[in-house]
Order: structure tokens, then sequence, then C-alpha cells
């Protein structure tokens, strides 16, 4: 296990300060603030604290609301919803500051048998083929703001083994092309045990490294990293439909239907390299060109 990963983990260990209130710190990101997907992962493992074990999270709903100070420590406040027989909901608020930064409500469900068909896996190319981000990134360096922001992307992502299967959006500046993209994504080491939680967490942290990707492709943009827009997500809903790995390969089949008024929506699948669903992904996020 690399440490970058075991440091990720570390970050989603939450400590518990009170009887459903946690705390948790932040990571460097790539942007001067808290990134969306770490915090979204730590709710969902605070959320995950309260309920049974025999029951796993199947939904997730959540919004952005101020922007996160990487500095200081997050406190995550949860409230006992409903326990059901079948179904426990939870409410999560971050809080920084003395103020509401995020905003988090998700279920769990225990097993039960039921009616089942998925949609077709899309096909995509296996992802050994595929160059590794330290492979790929340097060689866009020259369209990025700085020199620095090769370095400090593949820091930012280091405990993930992501790698595009279609062109990113730095590749294709000045180009509208199809608003579809793909990467496949594994954590960088093998992790012990099987908690479904701690895979449902990491996935969820991942899940907001590219989902917006296929907005910027639409438009010929490169993305905060090269500078011709500004952005931040807004909102974030996720659906678990079948078990899977965060350490084994996962196919992140990424679209936008629609962007208008300085927002962009992004909406994905989450596929095992067997061909089931696993997940369903869709999130909002402000989508600015930079005012001269």
């Amino acid at each position: 296990m690399s440490k970058a990963l075991t440091d990720l983990l570390d970050l989603l260990d939450l400590e518990q300060i009170e009887e459903d209130i946690f705390r948790g710190r932040s990571r460097t990101s790539l942007v001067p603030r808290v990134f969306g997907g770490q915090v979204a992962a730590q709710a969902l493992v605070a959320a995950g604290r309260t309920v049974p074990r025999d029951r796993t999270a199947h939904s997730l709903h959540s919004y952005f609301l101020r922007t996160g100070d990487a500095g200081a420590p997050i406190v995550y406040s949860v409230d006992r919803i409903r326990d059901g027989r079948s179904f426990t909901t939870r409410r999560v608020v971050a809080v920084q500051h003395g103020q509401p930064i995020f905003h988090l409500s998700a279920s769990f469900q225990t097993y039960e048998e039921g009616l089942d068909h998925q949609v077709a896996m899309p096909a995509a190319p296996d992802p050994e083929t595929l160059p590794t981000a330290a492979e790929d990134l340097p060689a866009y360096r020259h369209l990025f703001q700085d020199a620095g922001t090769v370095e400090r992307l593949l820091e930012s992502r280091a405990a993930v083994d992501l790698r595009y299967a279609t062109t990113p959006p730095w590749g294709t500046i000045g180009e509208p092309v199809e608003p579809r993209s793909q990467v496949w994504f594994r954590t960088a080491g093998k992790l012990d045990g099987d908690d479904p939680l701690l895979h449902t967490c990491l996935a969820t942290y991942v899940s907001d490294m590219t989902l917006l990707d296929s907005v910027l492709l639409a438009h010929g943009r490169g993305g905060w990293a090269v500078g011709d827009v500004v952005g931040a997500s807004l909102d974030h809903a996720m659906w678990f439909h079948r078990p899977f790995r965060a350490d084994e390969w996962l196919l992140y089949d990424q679209d936008s239907p629609t962007s208008q008024r300085g927002r962009g929506l992004g909406q994905a699948r989450i596929w095992t390299r067997d061909g089931r669903l696993a997940v369903t992904v869709i999130q909002e996020g402000v989508v600015r060109v930079p005012r001269a």
C-alpha cells in the first residue's frame, strides 16, 4: 500500500469527539480550498459510523454550501433521522468556523433479494493499455498556468491510479468535442478487509475528481488547471447499486447533457471490470468563463 493511500485512509478515519459528532482534517488540494470529494467522503463516513453494520449505503444527496478552509478542522454533526425495518436515514452537516459548509443526506439498506436488471456496459480500452497520470500529464505542462501544476495534480491524486480512456479536457483546448469522458480508477494499492463503507467512501472521494470534464469538452475548455474556466461543485448525488471494491479497476463513464447560466451538469455510471453497474452519479457545478 502506498504512503499516499495510507494518508488518504487516515484522512477518512474521523475522530469521534462526542456521540454523533466527528472531526476531520483536510489535505492539500490543487486549488486553495477543501476538495469537495474529501468532504463528501468524510460526511458519509460520519453517517456510516452511526448505522448498524448490516446496512450499506444505497444513496447520498449533498450540497456544497461554502468554500472549505483546508487549514482548519471540519466538524461533522449527524442527525439520526430514521431507523426503519429495512432503511436507515442520516443527515450530516459539516461545519467550519461556526458556519455550515456542506450538507449530506444518506440512506442505508439491509440486504434483500429483488428484481434485477441493468443496461449494458459501454466499450472502453483495457486500463493496463492506458498511460498512468505520471506518464501522461507532463506532456501538457506547457498548457497549465504554472510549471508546478503537474506536480500538484500528481500529488493530489497520488492515492488513486486514475487513467484517462479518452482525451482529457486540456488535450482538446479550442476544439469542442462530444461531451463524454471515460476514466479507469482504483486505489494505489490493495486494501485490507472488505468493509463496504470504506469502498463506498473511497468511490465517493474519487467521483468528484473528473465528473465535470464532459462539460469542459463540449466547449473546448481546458479546465481549472489551465485557467480558461473557474468553477466549483454545487451539489452531488450518488446511488450505489451493486457491491464493488475500490482497489479493483472501475470504469467511470461520464457525460454532460447540458450547461447554461454559469452551471454545468455531469452524469455518470461507475462499472466494475466484469460489467456490473455499481454506481450512478450526478453533479451540477459552477462553470464560468473568467471575466477579462
